[in-house]
């Protein structure tokens, strides 16, 4: 009875775990969808449909020999220039510079 117990219980806690990380990540697909969904804001109707299957058919882009995507470099550029700030002054830095 008590080995049945436990099994269900190991059972039910690897389930829970994994439903959770299957939630926290997203496919390429899904990423991609999130982007092209961003870069389409304003546009409308026969224009934002072309738009869409554009970007979605879109193959990706090379990555840069470092194996870095543009945001990893950009956030390693903006933590440089950073370097030495602290509190408000850092995150105010941190998000002007990221959004540039």
């Amino acid at each position: 009875m008590m080995k049945k117990l436990l099994s269900l219980l190991a059972l039910g806690l690897s389930l829970s775990l994994g439903a959770a990380h299957a939630a926290d990540t997203k496919t390429a697909q899904q990423s991609k969808m999130t982007t092209c969904n961003k870069d389409a804001t304003g546009k409308t109707g026969d224009e934002r449909k072309a738009f869409m299957k554009e970007c979605l058919s879109a193959k990706p882009a090379a990555a840069p020999a470092d194996g870095k995507t543009a945001q990893q470099q950009k956030m390693k550029t903006c933590n440089t220039e950073a370097k030495g700030m602290k509190g408000d002054e850092r995150k105010k830095h941190m998000s002007e510079c990221l959004k540039k």
